[in-house]
């Protein structure tokens, strides 16, 4: 089977799924967020949105200052586009699966 064009093996972990899933149901979701959301500790969550920074999929914004000082993310257009690529190549996935018939799948017992 080959794999659908919009795979993206750097969006496809689970923890960066999740997170970009995230990222795509809203604006701006702030660090805190996403951190409970996810329930990751700060450095696990910093290094996945670091590699979706570098990969130029996610912005990063920090606000205010000392104890009011907040950390937001947001998923840039080509890391929408990403995501939504990634997402319809899972459809495709789970539809060829789901409508492919199974070799050595007869459930008639043995009998016909």
């Amino acid at each position: 089977m080959t794999t659908p064009v919009g795979f993206d093996e750097l969006i496809h972990p689970p923890t960066r799924l999740g997170l970009m899933a995230l990222l795509a149901a809203t604006e701006w979701a702030e660090f805190s967020f996403l951190k409970e959301s996810l329930q990751l500790t700060d450095s696990a969550l910093s290094k996945q949105i670091s590699t979706l920074t570098e990969a130029g999929y996610a912005e990063v914004r920090k606000e205010g200052a000392g104890r009011r000082r907040r950390t937001l993310v947001t998923l840039t257009p080509r890391g929408r586009t990403a995501f939504d690529g990634h997402v319809e190549a899972l459809r495709q996935l789970v539809s060829r699966a789901t409508s492919a018939p199974t070799a050595g799948n007869d459930h008639s017992g043995g009998r016909r």
